[in-house]
């Protein structure tokens, strides 16, 4: 089901990662060299906030000027749906968020593994979220380091600045953890674990998991890379485990982690020129990167996840299984009240514009937009062409 986006004129940005796809939608829709999850991702971000997908026009009672208000696509890899899911997951977590000291920490893929993540996505990532998760609570519930079970949330990503392929997981994990007797046990505040520990148990568990896989045929290495000899030089060097400690309050947490958690690979405020030779977009501290239309569109979709992956996921105190037990009684110790844990479960409503009042009519600043048209949308089947979107 289609969510209609704020009825009412919206700045558009200049150029859309869709004006993009559109120049060269027909070299990839179809094509047997891309998953349909890939194609579908596609063919949404191309039909959102159309006339193909319905909603309504709203009309001036004066000048008759017509405002569109097209339904979204809500897809998670569209860079125009995600900013009211991003405010309702992070409304959503900070009724969870335990009142104490959290750290940041990224776990990055090696590049020599990187063809195997592009190859079997699936398996890989969800290899990369459990060692990681893994990694933590092991060190976590060691005696020799904390002997208490935290709470962690975990978001993966996969891209870098300039859209290559570069898999790492974003973790907030709480600076302190409930132990077995149901003690809390705190951390230092500028101190989480020993990151040469971590990077070696990460790098440990990462890759007996991704023999398991090759063994089990479940990932099938591409044939230019000898496969023993990658795993053997990987386990000698020193894996790439970043941490900080999150600033704000515990509060701001969540805040801090919805930077990332409904991110896409790029951001239609990035595009800063398009022509159908080239497509111009920043990268960092003020430089841009021009690339193809087709080499960008190859691009994003290295990092359209299959159907059904989760990419943001919740360990320990914030597992499903301990959110109304340990984490209430984590909460109680911190705290000394327990938490409404009602809340999350359905999601809060976020604040819309009013669509019983009319609004003043942008172009005469007479009348009102007070006269709503509906528009039915097209069924898919009957799309006789992706450019016909707009």
């Amino acid at each position: 089901m289609h969510r209609p986006c704020k009825p009412g004129p919206a700045k558009r940005p200049g150029i859309e990662v869709a004006d993009v796809v559109r120049l060269v939608a027909e070299d990839f829709l179809g094509s047997p060299l891309h998953t349909a999850w890939q194609m579908k991702a596609l063919l949404d971000i191309l039909t959102c906030r159309t006339r193909t997908l319905g909603g309504h026009v709203m009309v001036c009672d004066h000048c008759a000027h017509e405002v569109p208000a097209y339904n979204s696509c809500r897809n998670r890899h569209c860079p125009k749906c995600q900013s009211t899911a991003q405010a309702r997951w992070i409304q959503q977590r900070k009724e969870r968020v335990l009142p104490t000291h959290h750290f940041h920490l990224v776990f990055t893929l090696p590049a020599e593994l990187r063809p195997l993540a592009k190859k079997h996505p699936r398996p890989v990532y969800d290899l990369l979220i459990k060692a990681a998760a893994d990694t933590l609570k092991t060190i976590a519930e060691d005696p020799r380091h904390l002997g208490a079970t935290p709470a962690i949330t975990t978001v993966l990503h996969t891209w870098t600045r300039k859209l290559h392929l570069h898999p790492h997981l974003h973790v907030i994990i709480s600076g302190g953890g409930l132990t077995r007797d149901g003690r809390w046990i705190a951390t230092k505040e500028d101190y989480l674990f020993p990151i040469q520990v971590l990077s070696s148990l990460f790098r440990g568990k990462f890759l007996a998991g991704i023999r398991r896989l090759v063994q089990r045929g479940e990932v099938v290495p591409p044939k230019t890379m000898n496969t023993e000899r990658t795993l053997r030089r990987l386990s000698k060097i020193e894996w790439v485990v970043y941490a900080k400690r999150t600033f704000g309050g515990a509060k701001q947490v969540f805040e801090y982690l919805g930077r990332y958690t409904h991110r896409v690979a790029i951001a239609n405020q990035r595009l800063k020129r398009l022509s159908p030779e080239e497509v111009t977009f920043f990268v960092k501290d003020g430089r841009h990167l021009t690339l193809t239309p087709r080499e960008f569109v190859r691009r994003f979709l290295l990092h359209i996840l299959p159907r059904g992956f989760t990419k943001i996921r919740h360990f320990g105190l914030l597992a499903p299984s301990s959110v109304k037990t340990r984490l209430v009684t984590a909460r109680v110790l911190l705290e000394g009240t327990p938490p409404d844990l009602a809340a999350p479960d359905q999601p809060p409503e976020i604040p819309e514009a009013a669509t019983g009042e009319p609004q003043l009519c942008p172009r005469c600043k007479k009348g009102w937009l007070s006269i709503s048209i509906r528009v039915e949308p097209v069924p898919r089947r009957i799309l006789a062409a992706v450019n016909d979107t707009s």
